[in-house]
């Protein structure tokens, strides 16, 4: 029998504060577009209540439940992983139980369980044996440089530097998100940045893990990535990817300054180094769930935004903390693929009722998941990363 090891006393506490309200079921991207309750955050705190009081022999003889078998376990699971993350339930939750935080603890419990996906198997696997979810050949993670007009010799391999720039794994291999470091290497040769990247020495963050409830199994990627960092003598580290940002933040020691791409362009803004040209456009702005109900950051993006001559920026119905998510979060697309591309389709249609002619955003899983929506649907709308409407009004 599995015990309560996998969750804190706070989340077992908090279980048990939700009220029923069923905001929860009203907010959730996921139960917007099946109309299944079962991917709810109600749904799966009263299963979990029932899991964790029938693993108590105490409890057992008050409520009466029984364990579940190892198939209504896996049956469970899959309504588990059909999930996001993107934390607009725990946004939304009146009794103010961290929810999100509560997901990957729960991740976790079916994994040490045994009832779990098997694509689960496949990111485990994967980054083990390359260092990268999507079993690329890691000492290919900086050839995008090669795709730049004009790259330098050392393509931006240095042996010392005062920035790091972290890729990330979405952008070292999509060739969709592959312009985005290219853009924000052109930004910073133009803006006098010192910076390296660390090439095949960049390993996976241990966010894909994180979220596949493989807590146990990122602590190598953390060890290595630090020391990677270390041996360029930097003192700061710029992620454009907002799960990298977070992960870093969250679970990695506090030996470096940090910064999202939105918050380091914006110390550029700020002294001067971001010189930008007027660009007529009508934009809408989309806030990635791990920069803005992850990490509180709203501001720094639209002040970039704002920051450029001609820019009109119109915001959608939905917006920072209540921002609807683009279905790419979660490894929901590698578990279920419809059911992201169903949740990118809502998140479409409410950015052509903005009537912008681009949707901004800061995420490079953001930008991939839109992208690939209007590309296959033929719609008549751009997707930029905010490195790359920067790019494209600096000129460089």
């Amino acid at each position: 029998m599995i015990s309560q090891k996998d969750y804190s006393i706070k989340e077992i506490i908090q279980m048990d504060a939700c009220t029923d309200c069923t905001v929860c079921v009203d907010v959730c991207p996921c139960v917007a577009a099946t109309g299944d309750g079962k991917l709810s955050g109600r749904y799966r705190i009263d299963r979990l209540r029932k899991i964790m009081r029938a693993r108590s022999p105490f409890l057992k003889i008050f409520f009466g439940d029984k364990l579940l078998s190892l198939e209504q376990m896996k049956e469970f699971s899959e309504t588990v992983f059909r999930c996001t993350l993107c934390g607009r339930c725990q946004e939304s939750c009146p009794s103010g139980i961290l929810l999100r935080d509560l997901w990957l603890s729960l991740r976790s419990d079916l994994v040490n369980s045994n009832s779990y996906p098997p694509k689960i198997d496949r990111i485990a696997h994967n980054v083990a044996k390359s260092h990268n979810v999507f079993d690329e050949d890691n000492a290919e993670r900086a050839d995008w440089v090669e795709d730049m007009r004009d790259p330098p010799d050392d393509n931006y391999i240095r042996k010392k530097s005062e920035v790091v720039y972290f890729t990330g794994c979405v952008s070292a291999y999509f060739p969709m998100a592959q312009g985005i470091p290219i853009a924000l290497a052109g930004i910073f040769d133009s803006s006098g940045v010192d910076f390296t990247l660390l090439g095949e020495d960049e390993w996976c963050c241990g966010f894909p893990l994180l979220g596949a409830g493989l807590q146990d199994q990122f602590q190598n990627l953390i060890a290595h990535n630090v020391e990677a960092v270390k041996s360029k003598g930097a003192r700061d580290i710029v992620f454009a990817c907002p799960s990298c940002y977070q992960m870093w933040r969250e679970h990695y020691p506090p030996e470096f300054n940090i910064y999202h791409v939105t918050q380091y362009l914006e110390k550029l803004l700020d002294t001067g180094r971001l010189h930008m040209k007027e660009l007529p456009m009508t934009v809408t702005y989309h806030d990635p769930c791990d920069l803005g109900r992850s990490a509180g950051e709203y501001l720094a993006p639209r002040k970039l935004i704002r920051a450029v001559p001609g820019i009109r920026l119109v915001e959608m119905a939905h917006n920072r903390e209540n921002c609807l998510c683009c279905g790419g979060g979660g490894n929901l697309e590698m578990i279920d693929a419809g059911l992201s591309a169903d949740i990118a389709k809502s998140k479409i249609e409410e950015i052509i009722k903005t009537g912008a002619e681009a949707v901004v955003t800061a995420c490079q899983q953001c930008v991939r998941t839109m992208t690939s929506h209007i590309r296959k649907n033929k719609i008549q709308l751009e997707v930029l990363d905010i490195v790359q409407l920067i790019q494209r009004a600096t000129g460089k």
